[in-house]
């Protein structure tokens, strides 16, 4: 959360989990949200499949499964044509991952912040948008690995 204090708005790319997450950061900051393959169907009334806005002229499209960088599917490739984007967000892979695509999209997984997935290391992205819609100062933040200062269950 300290993270999450120090930005203007939280970003999450679906995968919630549950209604508490959305709570405790909605209680801390501005939020926009896209769900996830695990999240039920409260979470999905919540927050749409996708999600686009425009700030400082950047047009930003976030969903939850998208591909990354140079592998994105035909139906991403095909509607970014029809709806081009400048910055794709995503996540399902829990893998954080950035890139540009050759078709020039900026692609951003920010991996995962939970304890619970695939993934080794909690990874969130943290950047900033110029006045003229550049992302600008791009930076992958380390959690700390999965599961690491859980307490077992015995002990809960």
């Amino acid at each position: 959360m300290e993270h999450v204090k120090q930005a203007d708005e939280v970003w999450h790319a679906g995968d919630i989990g549950n209604l508490s997450v959305l709570d405790d950061l909605m209680a801390v900051k501005p939020l926009r949200i896209v769900h996830g393959n695990i999240d039920d169907g409260v979470l999905r009334r919540e927050a749409p499949e996708h999600l686009r806005f425009r700030l400082n002229g950047l047009k930003v499209w976030m969903t939850h499964i998208g591909g990354y960088a140079n592998r994105l599917p035909a139906s991403i490739r095909t509607t970014q044509q029809q709806r081009p984007a400048h910055v794709f967000i995503c996540g399902h892979s829990h893998i954080c991952r950035v890139g540009k695509d050759k078709s020039g999209l900026l692609c951003l997984n920010p991996g995962a912040a939970g304890h619970y997935g695939i993934h080794h290391m909690r990874t969130m992205l943290r950047f900033t948008i110029s006045s003229d819609g550049q992302v600008k100062n791009l930076a992958v933040i380390e959690l700390g690995k999965r599961g690491q200062g859980l307490l077992p269950e015995s002990a809960v």
